[in-house]
């Protein structure tokens, strides 16, 4: 979208946006989104993968646009990255906060955080949920708290909302995830805070607002999509695929728009009705 059409967004002004967890997958595709899209620009967060940051940052359209690097288990590491975004773009008008692990573990290159009731050993499983929760739900409130302070205390520019917050939550919050629990319970965590803040950043004019997402192609699900498991995986929706990152990244462009105020509070299911509740 350009010209016009972009205006219809967020009038003539370019927002700042802030996508955690951006290098590569859903993350890198919302920042594509932003960009060439909107016209935003973008704060393309990322934990260690700085080459594949940088790279995304030069295709984008537009300028403006910059990497920030930090590891979301440090709440100083996110203090630091989010005030680098906000003095690189000028003010954050939109935080999508989809940064997070699954199984691997970050800290330690090709190593899976074991989280089996019946395979872990207890130290293992005592790991995995710290390292998950510190990065999946603490994390991602730390970054909402940094940003949040800052769209209160920052006026944006004239035409826009002071903010809005898109948290990417899971359908295994609500479907379950037996082999990593950690993981589900570590979203249906992200699910709630999203619904408190709506609450606690409405008087304030910041919109908050959770998607949760089931199955989707990305580089890093492309090999068990081919495996044998993968034709079960799609089966698990009646239109018989998974998602698109460009259907989720436009999905959450749609949440973040000026237009979207009265989705706050909501979590909104986006998984080809592949699990109903």
């Amino acid at each position: 979208m350009t010209g016009s059409t972009t205006e219809q967004w967020h009038g003539q002004h370019r927002r700042g946006v802030l996508v955690t967890g951006a290098s590569r997958g859903v993350g890198a595709e919302v920042a594509r989104t932003f960009a060439n899209v909107c016209g935003d620009r973008v704060a393309i967060h990322c934990r260690g993968s700085r080459a594949e940051a940088d790279e995304l940052r030069e295709a984008l359209d537009g300028g403006g646009h910059v990497v920030v690097q930090g590891d979301l288990a440090s709440p100083e590491n996110v203090r630091r990255f989010v005030r680098e975004a906000i003095k690189a773009l000028g003010r954050v008008d939109v935080l999508v906060n989809n940064a997070a692990l699954f199984a691997d573990d970050p800290s330690v290159e090709g190593r899976r955080l074991s989280c089996s009731v019946a395979e872990s050993s207890y130290d293992e499983w005592v790991s995995a949920w710290r390292r998950t929760m510190d990065v999946n739900l603490l994390g991602t409130a730390n970054v909402t708290y940094q940003v949040a302070r800052h769209m209160i205390e920052v006026e944006p520019a004239d035409g826009l909302p002071r903010g809005r917050i898109v948290n990417v939550g899971s359908r295994g919050a609500y479907r379950g995830e037996p082999d990593v629990p950690a993981y589900g319970a570590s979203k249906a965590a992200v699910h709630s805070m999203t619904q408190s803040l709506a609450v606690a950043l409405a008087p304030h004019g910041i919109g908050c607002v959770g998607i949760a997402p089931g199955f989707i192609a990305t580089d890093m699900t492309a090999e068990l999509l081919e495996s044998a498991a993968g034709q079960a995986i799609r089966a698990q929706s009646p239109f018989g695929r998974v998602a698109t990152t460009q259907e989720v990244a436009l999905a959450i462009m749609t949440l973040a728009g000026p237009q979207a105020e009265w989705a706050s509070g909501s979590i909104v299911d986006f998984n080809g009705a592949s699990y109903l509740h």
